[in-house]
């Protein structure tokens, strides 16, 4: 018995077109097709095989907030450099590039409800 892979990252968010544009413009993430679900969604590639799902409905009142240190989720990235330059021309406020104690780069971002993203590179 072995846990196999990541399949999926789910998040709430309140308004899906909002997110949608964020992760399809921003992150240049490639939309899936998702089951005709009874509550509004959306399903996007990350990488060669896992995916983010986002379900509609969040009340961002009962938000607790979220820290990079926190609750967060991790996407490995060929160029740092070009991401920085590519979320300035999309007016996305990050932090970083940083380096981590093991020599690999992070820069770290909001997407509409504040979810906190983490773009990173290996380690040299």
């Amino acid at each position: 018995m072995q846990v196999r892979e990541l399949n999926h990252v789910a998040l709430h968010v309140a308004d899906v077109e909002a997110s949608c544009r964020f992760y399809e413009e921003c992150l240049r993430l490639t939309r899936l097709p998702r089951p005709a679900f009874s509550f509004p969604g959306a399903w996007f590639r990350l990488g060669s095989q896992q995916e983010l799902h986002l379900i509609g409905g969040r009340d961002p009142k009962s938000d607790s907030g979220g820290h990079r240190r926190g609750n967060h989720y991790a996407l490995l990235v060929d160029d740092l450099t070009a991401w920085a330059e590519h979320l300035r021309a999309c007016d996305v406020p990050f932090e970083g590039p940083r380096d981590r104690p093991d020599g690999a780069q992070q820069i770290f971002l909001r997407d509409p409800d504040g979810h906190v993203i983490e773009l990173c590179t290996s380690p040299p």
